[in-house]
């Protein structure tokens, strides 16, 4: 008892001012202090983002300044090869303003001078950034506790000589990567949109694999992909200046990792963020592209089958040498699985808004069906946890009715919620071919599972019982849901009054989905959105008009208000995704008229 006291006594001491943690600072939270995380930012499941300011060490912001100097200075001295460099003072952002020239450094209260080494970014090269950083200063992001680049000054750099790649690049281009600082600072930005994306891998590995050998990392495609979603969602800081540079090396890497096959999974996963990256920008045509590719791959691969009983399958000859060998550890059967279920969720979406088939088959040929087992969660993978090693067709069992098998975890609502929508722009296909009554059952089929799915959803209205993540994967799953009802009755909607019932309440189950939605939730949701709410408010302004014109005395007012949901929520999608500004505008310039 006499050991203890002192003990007890300490752990209700006060933190001393100045010791917690940034994260803590900025939420005005009670730290404990605790290092390498403190229990508040472990609870929050954010022990990554749990960095400490006290002098110690250099914090992640600091590693970025120095960066950014050696950036600064490399460029200074491929401008001019007569240029020597002075010793550079950082610049300490949260240092009081003093007298005369002389600036602190960022850990030196004495203004020790820091000496900086080459940048890894040759200037003029492919690799390297549109424009020199002549000019370069700082200021702290306070959402993300990350630095945000503030150009004040750009000078072209200068034209690449025919002898610069090899006086530069001494190992193939492909392989030329950043410093593992600023790699970590893009991914931590890159974390929390993962999911919008639908890429499922651990990011705590990632980051630690950019201290590795080449040889025991991911392929640079699929890090300069994550980089250029990275820059792509700190619209409008200016680090998205830097969007066309990791665009360019997304494109040049990835010829080389479709080279080896067991890089075939990163270029699968890059090429599902390169197109949803177009996508998102309203560039329909070569995210379509990269899509159709990215999902032909997996076909070759054999992602769709189950990779646990691969010997269920005869072998495909004719794609011997890209077929993945089955696999041995349970980090690879994680990147198999999800990068799988990341496609053919892209592949299922857009194929319906781009108006062509999806390239993913799930017929009744051994070699077409899908048996890969819905994803789970990082965590079942890590743990060997991995359900659904079952020879049984996975999407056709889940079409036929068996909704609940995998789970409702985000990454698999993401799934089964574009399987349905696709599925339902398939059958209305049909609609046309009606003959012994075989459409009709489709249609109550599906109908029926639809239902279902929605049946087991948490209702809209409790989406603030749980945690933001969560949040935007129901917000997704039950657009989507409700859209495949709009598509797959709104052909027969104008003969047949229960069809139309039917639309008109899978619309307003989407308006209400919508109002919903809160400002935090915008810069996470999915692209894909944005064709969904235009077709919603395509069916609200056929029911205004008919209306309207069939009983001009009719009191639209309920109408007209869903629409100003819609409206107002595209507004604001449209900030941050210009895929839907031009839905946007035909919409306000149809309720003009």
């Amino acid at each position: 008892m006499a050991n203890k006291q002192p003990a007890d006594k300490s752990a209700q001491t006060t933190l001393q001012r100045g010791k917690a943690c940034l994260r803590c600072r900025k939420r005005k939270m009670k730290c404990d202090g605790v290092k390498p995380a403190c229990q508040q930012c472990v609870r929050a499941k954010k022990p990554d983002a749990c960095e400490y300011d006290d002098g110690k060490g250099k914090t992640r912001t600091q590693l970025m300044r120095e960066t950014i100097l050696r950036l600064e200075r490399r460029v200074r001295e491929l401008e001019d090869p007569e240029y020597v460099s002075p010793a550079v003072t950082l610049y300490d952002p949260h240092g009081h303003s003093r007298s005369g020239s002389s600036a602190s450094s960022v850990d030196s209260p004495d203004g020790s001078f820091l000496s900086v080494p080459h940048s890894p970014f040759p200037s003029g090269s492919p690799s390297s950034p549109a424009a020199a950083w002549t000019r370069v200063c700082l200021s702290s992001n306070s959402d993300l506790h990350l630095p945000s680049l503030i150009v004040c000054q750009n000078v072209p750099s200068p034209s690449p000589t025919p002898f610069l790649s090899e006086m530069f690049f001494e190992e193939p281009r492909s392989y030329l990567h950043m410093s593992p600082d600023l790699g970590s600072i893009l991914l931590d930005i890159f974390a929390p949109h993962q999911q919008q994306c639908g890429l499922g891998i651990d990011i705590h590995q990632l980051r630690e694999s950019l201290h590795r050998n080449p040889s025991e990392r991911s392929h640079p495609v699929l890090l300069n992909a994550i980089y250029l979603w990275a820059c792509f969602v700190s619209r409008p800081e200016p680090l998205c200046q830097n969007e066309d540079h990791y665009l360019r090396l997304v494109l040049e890497t990835l010829p080389d990792a479709l080279k080896s096959t067991d890089k075939l999974v990163d270029a699968i996963q890059a090429s599902c963020l390169l197109s949803m990256y177009y996508l998102a920008n309203g560039r329909m045509c070569e995210g379509g592209y990269h899509a159709s590719a990215a999902a032909a791959l997996a076909v070759q691969a054999g992602l769709g089958r189950n990779a646990f009983q691969n010997d269920l399958w005869p072998p495909a000859c004719s794609f011997e040498d890209f077929d993945l060998k089955p696999a041995k550890t349970a980090p690879q059967d994680d990147a198999r699985i999800m990068s799988f279920w990341q496609i053919f969720s892209l592949d299922r979406c857009w194929s319906v808004f781009l108006q062509r088939p999806s390239i993913i088959p799930d017929g009744p040929d051994a070699r077409n069906v899908i048996s890969c087992p819905w994803p789970q969660d990082l965590g079942s993978y890590e743990t060997g946890l991995i359900s659904g090693c079952s020879p049984l067709p996975t999407v056709r069992a889940f079409l036929n009715g068996d909704v609940s098998s995998g789970g409702f975890s985000a990454i698999v609502l993401r799934a089964k919620a574009s399987a349905l929508f696709a599925q339902a722009d398939a059958v209305a296909n049909l609609a046309g071919m009606k003959q012994n009554g075989r459409f009709a059952d489709e249609v109550t089929a599906l109908d029926h599972t639809i239902s279902l799915f929605l049946s087991m959803l948490l209702p809209i209205n409790q989406l603030n019982q749980v945690m933001p993540e969560e949040r935007q994967s129901l917000i997704l799953a039950h657009t989507l849901a409700n859209c495949a009802v709009l598509h797959l009755h709104r052909a027969s909607a104008h003969g047949d009054s229960v069809s139309f019932e039917k639309c008109s309440h899978a619309v307003r189950a989407c308006v209400n989905v919508m109002r919903q939605i809160t400002e935090q939730d915008y810069p996470f949701l999915d692209p894909v959105l944005a064709p969904c709410w235009s077709s919603i408010s395509d069916h609200l302004v056929v029911e205004l008009d008919t209306m309207e014109s069939a009983w001009p005395s009719m009191n639209v007012s309920e109408i007209r208000d869903e629409l100003s949901t819609i409206l107002q929520a595209m507004t604001i999608f449209a900030t941050r995704y210009p895929v839907i500004t031009p839905d946007l505008n035909r919409l306000r310039k149809r309720l003009m008229s």
